[in-house]
Formats: C-alpha cells, structure tokens, sequence
C-alpha cells in the first residue's frame, strides 16, 4: 500500500509549480484529447480534474475530442459498413450523421458533464457553432494495385480547416468557462465535414495564438531509432527525422500538424502520451514535461 504524501511533500510540489503557473497565467493552452485515452472512465474523469486545475490557476484551456474508436462502434451498433480508401474511413451521407451524432452529441456532453462534476464550467461546441470552422473538402491520391495508375479518392464528407472565426471562443475564454470542441465543421454551403482532431485542434490553437498545443496520444511522444523518448525538436530536425525514417506511419501527420500550428503563431506543441495519469500537469505544470516539445 503506498504511504499518502505528507504535508511538506505536497507544499513543496505547489512552490515547485508557481514558475510554470506563472509562465502560463492567462494564457491559452489547447489540448487535443484523444479516442483511445479517452475509453476509461477513471481516467477520463482524472482528466477533467486536471483541466479544472489548469483553469483554476488562471490560464486558459481549450480541449478538442476525438473519438474515433466510438464512432466505429456506433456504426457497427447501426449496421452501417465502413468503407476505406488510402487508409482513411470514407464518409457518406450515413456515416456522417453518425459522425456528427457521436462526436457533437454523447462524447462531447460526456467529457462537458465530467469537468463540470469536477467543479469547472464546460461548454460543449463544435466547429459548426458560430462558423467557428469552416472545411474544405479532403482527397487523396493512391495508386491502384493492378494498372499502378495514381487515382484520386473521395473520401465523402471528409475536410480539412480552411477559415476559424475566433468570435465564439473569444467570448467564453477568461470568463471562467472551459470550451469543449468536437470536430465537427461546417462546409462553404452550409454542411458537415468530418476533421481530423489533431488538424482541428492545429487550427484552433493557431487561430488562438496558443501559448501551447497538447496532442495527447497513444504513445511517449517521438522516439529516436532505438525507441528513446526524443525530449525536444526543432522543425528542421523534425524534417530530418521524416527524411531518414525515424519518424514514419502515423506520427508524420502528427508532426505536420505540430509544424502547421507554430507557423499560424502557437509557442510551442508537445506530443504525449494520453494514458499516462496526470501527463497535462505533468507537462505544463513540472520541470520533467512528458513528451516531445516542438518548437521553431
């Protein structure tokens, strides 16, 4: 059984932490919070305290969801097939209503109804919600496996962040209140795109002028060729990492979103790991961090 903290152990660890409450006091921090982290409970709820603590030390934090893995098991629950194109779901006029119901309905509520049960102020929205964001549509190319002829994939109401309207976002920050976003966006026409989370919250926190972006994930941050947490980046060396390999798979779109946020003005991103209890405090709040920091 481990021993509870003493009193001089917990005053010390708050007069550890003043500097970083200082370096971001009133500023805006958005942390993209995603699918896979957000599966247990516990942990979900050990989060929203978190974010209360953040806003309760006066700086500004502005979450965005995922939600990936919930919206695969809706569809399954509905009977609706998922249909892939260049490893990307593509969304038709089903999915989507699917999409937008499990992302903008009961995930967002859920994480709002958290962090108000931990003592903060949510307020769930989506991109829709005052054209915070409008979309533009997504392709992608791939080559067909047969003729080995590159093609263009529709991957139906899938965008990509193409305009964010602060306005909304610049009346509930410092107000006491903590925007909970789905990433949900309107198209020019007025309908619904499907965004990638991280894209999402790359474009919110640019818009923002975030002093920190937080992608939170299903690992340690960018690991080296040995498979050792690489503690800091620069973008040059980011771009070295993509060229020799070291960075692949998945993390390159990651890493694109890290350098697309700090050329639209965010201080600093940082991937982490979701799972680890506390990793947004950990980061924020301690001299240790817990992931990889990107910066200019």
């Amino acid at each position: 059984m481990t021993a509870s903290p003493s009193p001089y152990d917990i005053a010390r660890v708050l007069s550890e932490a003043l500097p970083h409450m200082q370096r971001y006091d009133e500023e805006i921090v958005v942390v993209k919070y995603g699918g896979h982290a957000m599966g247990d409970e516990d942990k979900a709820r050990s989060f929203a305290r978190d974010i209360v603590l953040l806003e309760q030390t006066a700086i500004n934090p502005v979450v965005v969801h995922g939600g990936g893995p919930q919206i695969g098991d809706m569809l399954k629950r509905l009977g609706i097939k998922s249909e892939f194109a260049a490893g990307l779901r593509v969304t038709d006029a089903a999915t989507i209503e699917v999409v937008e119901m499990v992302l903008a309905g009961s995930i967002n509520k859920q994480i709002v109804g958290f962090i108000n049960e931990a003592g903060g102020k949510a307020v769930g929205l989506c991109g829709k919600d005052g054209n915070m964001v409008k979309a533009k549509k997504v392709t992608r190319t791939m080559v067909d496996p047969s003729s080995h002829i590159e093609k263009i994939v529709d991957l139906g109401f899938v965008g990509e962040p193409d305009q964010v309207d602060t306005t909304v976002l610049d009346e509930i920050l410092g107000r006491e209140l903590i925007p909970v976003l789905a990433p949900v966006a309107t198209s020019a026409e007025g309908g619904t795109y499907n965004v990638n989370a991280d894209t999402f919250a790359g474009a919110i926190a640019g818009a923002l002028k975030a002093k920190r972006l937080l992608l939170l994930t299903d690992v340690p941050g960018v690991l080296d060729k040995s498979g050792k947490l690489i503690n800091q980046l620069s973008v040059d060396q980011v771009r070295e990492l993509i060229a020799d390999g070291t960075i692949s798979g998945g993390m390159i779109p990651k890493v694109e979103t890290c350098i697309y946020a700090l050329d639209a003005g965010v201080e600093g991103v940082v991937i982490l790991d979701g799972k680890v209890d506390h990793a947004v405090l950990l980061e924020l709040l301690t001299d240790h961090g817990a992931g990889t920091l990107i910066r200019k």
